[in-house]
């Protein structure tokens, strides 16, 4: 059991990623507003978008390479592209979740959450991951996800013993507003389909340091932290709905804000006592995707700055500090303008989806490819409807937003 935990990186550093505003934020709206209704949608999504997430992996022991090398075998225009809109949105994108996590991180501390609470947080962030680079992520995200894992399924239990009579019938939306929900939360759970890119780095760096690491060992990594992300998005449905369905509750569109507002609730229904139990899920919640984006956004610039231009700018640790200095200049500096600034990065991020899942397809069918290693013809299948079904999701988004 013990060796098995320890083979355990890239899989989970996918979880810390994934596990982020998608569950403590959506997951638990979608149970508050919906109850149970909206299970349906979550399972859905999760079995649609795995076959691309899984190809980050796939493609990376089958090769020895990560995913944004077969971009460039596929082009140079599609790796600069992916280049211009991760530039575009990584700082936004870093500040939303940190913004998020120092809420959270107040609250439980008994302290005023402000714009220095927000760079308190990216500096402690920036701190360990420059100092222990990818072997201390590695073993910090071992023990994070198992106290969110822990403090969550305890939190459930609980709520499930008070609160039975929420029902289990499934709906579909009636209103635009409803509609526009519903495609976001689906858009984002369980994340986006970029952090398979992010993987594929992740795998290769495992792989450097334990070299047994195998395309067997790394796909059994991947598949525990996929069914990680599920398991506990389900969890954070069940919370909202046996908790706060029907409250009568307005949530804030702020992250933080509605943060401190979810921990209040469950603890006003759930009892004082419960407080830190809550608190901690949702800061290891958080705080994981704070730390692993924080890691990947640099890795992948620096790579595909390599890719691009040669050894110019390969660079991990400057892109690390240049984007805790962007991010920490949106707290003091732009905060009026971090909303548009998300809004932008995810909608580019959920427009995006079928370009990723078409070129991970593409890759991992390639002559490139060892025949051994690729997809067998059940999961291309899938692939091939999963990619119909994310075009029509963005044709709907776009439809009914505009």
């Amino acid at each position: 059991m013990r060796t098995a935990f320890k083979k355990l990186g890239p899989g989970l550093l996918f979880a810390g990623a994934a596990i982020g505003v998608s569950h403590l934020v959506q997951s638990t709206r979608a149970g508050a507003d919906f109850g149970y209704g909206l299970l349906w949608a979550l399972l859905l999504v999760n079995l649609v978008k795995y076959p691309f997430f899984q190809f980050g992996p796939r493609y990376a022991l089958a090769t020895g390479e990560s995913l944004l090398e077969g971009y460039r075998r596929m082009g140079k225009g599609v790796l600069v592209a992916y280049y211009i809109l991760n530039l575009g949105t990584m700082f936004a994108i870093q500040a939303a979740v940190t913004a998020v996590t120092a809420g959270i991180a107040a609250r439980l501390l008994g302290v005023e959450s402000n714009a220095w609470t927000s760079v308190a947080v990216a500096l402690l962030c920036f701190a360990v991951l420059w100092r222990g680079k990818y072997a201390w992520l590695d073993k910090t995200m071992k023990i994070i996800v198992l106290i969110l894992s822990i403090s969550t399924l305890l939190a459930v239990v609980f709520a499930l013993g008070k609160h039975t009579e929420t029902p289990l019938t499934q709906v579909l939306p009636v209103t635009s507003s409803e509609w526009i929900f519903l495609i976001a939360f689906m858009g984002w759970m369980p994340g986006p389909l970029d952090i398979s890119i992010w993987h594929s780095l992740w795998a290769l760096e495992k792989k450097k340091i334990d070299p047994n690491t195998n395309l067997k060992s790394s796909l059994f990594d991947f598949n525990v932290g996929y069914v990680i992300t599920l398991i506990l998005g389900c969890c954070f449905v069940v919370l909202g709905a046996t908790v706060l369905f029907d409250s009568g509750v307005s949530f804030s569109s702020n992250g933080a804000t509605f943060a401190g507002q979810l921990i209040g609730l469950y603890t006003s229904l759930m009892g004082s006592g419960w407080f830190v139990v809550i608190a901690i899920a949702a800061l290891a919640t958080m705080f994981s995707t704070t730390i692993t984006t924080l890691d990947a956004s640099p890795r992948v610039m620096a790579h595909t700055t390599r890719l691009l231009h040669g050894k110019y700018g390969n660079n991990q640790q400057s892109w690390l500090v240049l984007l805790t200095l962007g991010t920490n200049a949106i707290f003091l500096f732009f905060a009026s303008e971090m909303g548009l600034l998300v809004q932008i990065a995810t909608v580019l991020s959920f427009l995006t989806a079928p370009f990723y899942a078409a070129a991970n397809l593409r890759l991992v069918t390639s002559k490139h490819m060892p025949k051994t290693h690729r997809p067998k013809k059940g999961l291309r299948i899938a692939s091939v409807l999963g990619i119909i079904f994310l075009v029509g999701f963005g044709i709907a988004y776009l439809v009914v937003v505009f």
